[in-house]
């Protein structure tokens, strides 16, 4: 094996840098932060729900309030209708079920082979307040393509899923699924945009042009 001599000069710095790196570190500016949450973000009087779908908006997404899973249905049906769309994929099979139950015969259970689509429902890991983020992941059926692949997003959410930042997000993951986390976990944040296009933001070049999310309060 081929062995390299270190010169004086640079053995003399490396261990200069080695002594310097033993050294005591240099005091953190705000150790507050390293033991506590810290208050870094402006305070408000909006709930969770409240903060997340004004951040939502912001972003360019539509927020849907729904009482109940009845008003859902009504919602997406009348969405439906006024779009004239052909065909809505539906990836949350408990949904699936729900529409059939109901004789609401516009979804369809989202499959792999069906490349052309006008939207896509799918349901949610959880809701960022703060970010106005959705946490979407591969344990989802269909999580890696059917939030990406429509033109348009449809997002099921309910009450319980809201959280108020993204560590609250990963937390519930982690207690979620333990050791076994999905392999995929990604955060949503409004339709899909680029500037790279001679620096004019463009909407759904990536992902979809449209996200809504019909948020169920119970």
């Amino acid at each position: 094996m081929q062995t390299f001599k270190t010169s004086k000069s640079r053995e003399n710095i490396l261990s200069n840098i080695r002594k310097g790196l033993n050294e005591l570190p240099l005091p953190i500016p705000y150790p507050e932060a390293e033991n506590a949450k810290a208050d870094i973000y402006a305070k408000t009087d909006l709930t969770v729900e409240e903060t997340f779908a004004d951040a939502f908006i912001k972003l360019g997404g539509k927020f849907v309030f729904c009482d109940n899973e009845q008003v859902l249905l009504d919602n997406i049906y009348t969405l439906y209708e006024s779009r004239g769309w052909q065909l809505l994929l539906c990836s949350d099979k408990r949904l699936q079920h729900v529409f059939e139950t109901n004789k609401l015969n516009i979804a369809q259970l989202v499959d792999p082979a069906i490349e052309n689509a006008d939207a896509c429902i799918t349901d949610c890991e959880a809701l960022i307040a703060r970010t106005g983020s959705v946490i979407i992941s591969s344990k989802q059926y269909m999580g890696r393509t059917a939030s990406v692949f429509y033109p348009v997003h449809i997002i099921v959410a309910y009450a319980n899923q809201v959280v108020p930042d993204i560590e609250d997000g990963l937390e519930l993951m982690k207690k979620r699924y333990a050791d076994d986390l999905p392999s995929m976990i990604n955060f949503n944040t409004g339709p899909s945009r680029t500037a790279d296009i001679e620096k004019t933001l463009v909407v759904g070049v990536h992902g979809p042009g449209e996200v809504f999310c019909f948020y169920i309060n119970t």
